[in-house]
């Protein structure tokens, strides 16, 4: 096996870890509430604000972000002094780890791979690789949830957002990607998106049927 090869396992695996500490469903115990049978049943930012209420969506929403982030820094520990990877595969390396963590929060392995939706931890991935697209991808989250008050809707149209910005901006050289490792930034972030449709698949059925559940900034009393 190459050295490469293991150093993308070593990323996945970092990213995967740190994915699986789940905060919104940790915060949730620690007021003996189960986010996973309360609400709409998922352990993310936004039932937390409907169950738990704003302060605890903050954190948890903080938490989730920071997960993809902590594990870009982790990789740059182990491997940006390797001259190795420091030039140009340390940025594939941590975009890995970041979608690691993507996977964990999704998927982890001690809640029978049944986790959050993993918008706001795409969102870290997004800060820690691909800052230059965050402006536009905040301008039409918040657009599409103040419109509609659907965050879920917001998601998926920031994660379409991502995505085109990722493909037009690599191919006018504007990523901090090498040309010969584009293809690693346009894979992830097609995976983001994929992802996130994937995890909302009941909130496309309830959109489609009307029926979505708006975002309230109010506790559930």
């Amino acid at each position: 096996m190459s050295p490469f090869v293991i150093a993308v396992l070593v990323s996945l695996g970092i990213g995967y870890f740190c994915g699986n500490f789940l905060s919104g469903f940790l915060l949730g115990k620690r007021a003996h509430v189960d986010l996973r049978k309360e609400g709409s049943g998922n352990i993310g930012t936004t039932n937390a604000l409907r169950i738990l209420g704003p302060r605890a969506a903050l954190i948890t929403l903080i938490l989730d972000v920071l997960k993809s982030m902590i594990a870009v820094a982790v990789i740059h520990l182990i491997y940006g002094g390797n001259p190795l990877y420091a030039k140009e595969l340390i940025h594939v390396l941590a975009l890995l780890a970041a979608f690691g963590a993507v996977m964990g929060h999704d998927y982890p392995i001690y809640m029978r791979f049944q986790g959050g939706k993993g918008a706001a931890t795409s969102l870290g991935l997004i800060l820690a690789c691909f800052p230059q697209t965050f402006p536009l991808i905040a301008i039409v989250f918040f657009a599409a949830v103040i419109k509609t008050r659907f965050v879920s809707l917001g998601s998926m149209l920031a994660a379409f957002i991502f995505f085109v910005q990722v493909l037009v901006l690599g191919s006018t050289g504007h990523l901090m990607f090498y040309q010969n490792q584009l293809s690693w930034a346009y894979l992830v972030s097609g995976l983001v998106l994929l992802f996130i449709l994937i995890r909302h698949r009941s909130n496309i059925k309830r959109l489609l049927a009307g029926e979505e559940n708006p975002i309230s900034l109010h506790k559930k009393e």
